[in-house]
């Protein structure tokens, strides 16, 4: 065979261009570095707890200095000041006695509200009549503010327990409904056939299929229903308590502020926040933690 000649090309056309071939040597790293072990501040950093817990210390740490520097306890009490009248309070038993009063209420308010919510997606998710059923209620009631019905509620319940649970009611009814509603649509129809295949219709395809798919959606109704059930049962005892001469953490918080105990009512409104991250950081994230979470159904 004739070796291939190489010739240069014609005059007047560009020589081709050769590229020198340039070669990468892997960089060298320490492996003793990749491996190394987290030291201890980046073990703490890593727990959601750890880095809530220095939130919450960093906003103490400014309440603190706000209230030393405006040096005025009677319209901004410091931190210090909060603290000792929370507890001299919790000592005392005032506010363990006005938070249990306000819970039951709660309780009472927010139960009745998820069972009504429940009733009206079973309807919406089995019918279409139901869906524009609940479509419709949503559309006229979920705008309306919960304080707005308490002069109503005062006239249809009138003092005491049963207007407080009324406005609890609404304020709980359409959050969890709107997004339970939302949670059911969202399930993939090849799960509701696999349910209906199994002979599922009704109240059992809603409990062994869709309440599971859509628990995500529900998890977050019901958080929402919480907030505003709480605010509004504060807000609703403001008046109710009032009227009635009884009542719970908004009650205490009143009363205080009339007789000008700006510590207290701190320490009351201090309270009524340790409820709600406590409700939040552990009944609420327990049961994602035991659900969601384990199901596979949140990446964390």
């Amino acid at each position: 065979m004739n070796p291939v000649l190489k010739t240069a090309p014609p005059a007047g056309q560009p020589q081709p261009y050769e590229r020198a071939e340039i070669v990468r040597q892997p960089a060298v790293h320490d492996a003793a570095a990749i491996q190394r072990p987290l030291s201890a501040f980046e073990n703490l950093y890593r727990h959601g707890g750890v880095r809530k817990v220095v939130i919450l210390l960093l906003l103490a740490l400014v309440w603190e200095v706000y209230g030393r520097w405006l040096d005025n306890a009677l319209l901004f009490p410091s931190f210090s000041d909060t603290v000792r009248a929370f507890f001299s309070g919790i000592g005392s038993g005032v506010l363990i006695d006005r938070a249990g009063v306000s819970m039951k209420t709660l309780l009472v308010g927010y139960g009745i509200g998820i069972v009504l919510a429940t009733l009206l997606t079973t309807l919406a998710i089995s019918s279409r009549i139901g869906t524009d059923f609940l479509e419709t209620l949503t559309s006229m009631f979920n705008p309306l503010p919960a304080i707005a019905l308490l002069p109503l509620a005062l006239i249809w319940f009138g003092l005491g327990n049963g207007s407080i649970i009324f406005v609890l009611v609404h304020s709980v009814l359409w959050a969890v409904a709107l997004n339970t509603h939302a949670g059911f649509r969202g399930v993939s129809q090849t799960m509701r056939m696999v349910g209906q295949n199994y002979g599922l219709k009704g109240f059992k395809l809603v409990r062994l299929i869709l309440i599971p798919a859509a628990f995500g959606s529900i998890l977050t109704g019901l958080k929402v229903g919480w907030a505003f059930a709480w605010r509004t049962l504060i807000a609703a005892e403001l008046v109710f308590g009032v009227s009635s001469g009884s009542g719970g953490l908004g009650w205490y918080i009143f009363e205080n502020r009339n007789q000008l105990e700006t510590a207290n009512v701190f320490a009351g409104l201090f309270f009524v926040i340790l409820i709600g991250l406590c409700v939040e950081n552990f009944i609420f994230a327990t049961i994602e933690r035991k659900t969601i979470r384990r199901w596979g159904m949140q990446n964390h």
